[in-house]
């Protein structure tokens, strides 16, 4: 795919996962250790293997790059506005039928989630175009998320990369686990799929935390796009990412990766 101002991403792809001896540390990163052959400066981002078992289609695109956050654009809120127009006058049941949603939830009951009540990020903005309301204006990187989860109905999260401490990891909420999340408050994450740094879990598929919340100030991102149904266009979703980054938020230096 063409990338806005001549700008095209790295990219780096897992290699197998090798199990090794790793100190429990407070927050989980214990019993595996995967190597990836991602670009010198690519964060390090893997898929709990046992969570991998667990959900076989599970795939994570990500990418980093250093961008600038504005409040509005309003040649983005018009690529917004028309992908949210073939949700409007739908009925939740008929927006449930969309495989990626319907994997989500499967998923969810899968691990003991009650999907009525712990929604995927991707469902909340479709329930809440089927509603009549609008969509929440944040800042342009924001925006860029949530046009990407309409566009693909994956959960898509984005964080302000400054404020977190790879590896990164992809694995289960565990028992006893919360976190402030952005406008919610503290949220259980017991069993819900949830990110997680060296400081502990900063974002999820249904909501994400405050500690990472992308801001006006913030300089650089880590953009995760998560798919319940396998890697099939991937890669290409990741590159629209970028052309969208690129276009809105004069996205440079981009890398894309790929967990499964």
């Amino acid at each position: 795919m063409q990338q806005g101002r001549g700008h095209r991403p790295k990219v780096g792809r897992g290699s197998p996962i090798r199990r090794g001896k790793v100190r429990r540390s407070l927050h989980y990163f214990a019993e595996y250790q995967q190597i990836q052959t991602f670009p010198a400066t690519m964060i390090a981002l893997n898929i709990a293997p046992q969570f991998k078992t667990r959900i076989p289609g599970l795939t994570v695109g990500f990418l980093t790059a250093s961008v600038t956050v504005t409040q509005h654009n309003e040649g983005l809120w018009r690529e917004i506005d028309a992908a949210a127009a073939g949700f409007r006058g739908m009925t939740m049941e008929q927006a449930r039928r969309y495989p990626a949603i319907k994997a989500l939830r499967e998923s969810y009951r899968g691990l003991g989630l009650d999907p009525t009540r712990y929604r995927g990020s991707s469902e909340a903005l479709v329930r809440r175009i089927t509603q009549g309301k609008e969509l929440y204006r944040v800042n342009t990187v924001v925006d860029i998320n949530n046009l990407i989860s309409l566009e693909t109905l994956n959960s898509v999260g984005t964080y302000d990369l400054e404020s977190l401490q790879p590896p990164i990891v992809f694995r289960e909420g565990e028992v006893g686990e919360t976190y402030c999340g952005i406008g919610r408050g503290e949220i259980r994450l017991e069993c819900l799929p949830v990110f997680a740094d060296q400081l502990g879990p900063f974002g999820s598929t249904t909501s994400d935390s405050e500690r990472s919340m992308v801001r006006l100030d913030t300089k650089k991102i880590l953009l995760v796009n998560i798919s319940f149904l396998g890697s099939d266009d991937m890669m290409r979703i990741m590159e629209r990412a970028v052309e969208l980054l690129t276009r809105y938020a004069d996205a440079r230096a981009s890398e894309i990766g790929l967990a499964t």
